[in-house]
């Protein structure tokens, strides 16, 4: 089956513990995980929350952000390859 939809350029993981992972996460990053635009790995979301608690500890709406931040980068940069140049102005 091909992934057509998912064209990112987050590195993808055969790990067979994802759903694991998963359910060991924080409640406030598995809601926002369900909501991402991304198919973000429970390890590399895990990452950036830990990394933004460590920079301002116990605000998890700091992480939430910086989570959210890191995601619009990601989909910008990705926008061109998977829409073409023009994207949005087409």
């Amino acid at each position: 089956m091909r992934r057509v939809n998912l064209q990112t350029s987050l590195r993808r993981s055969g790990n067979e513990n994802a759903m694991a992972r998963y359910d060991g996460l924080p409640d406030e990053l598995r809601r926002w995980l369900a909501s991402a635009a991304l198919p973000w790995s429970a390890r590399s979301a895990l990452r950036l929350w830990q990394r933004a608690l460590r920079e301002c500890p116990a605000d998890t709406g700091h992480a939430l952000q910086a989570l959210s931040r890191a995601e619009m980068r990601l989909l910008q940069r990705d926008a061109a390859s998977v829409w073409g140049q023009e994207y949005p102005r087409a």
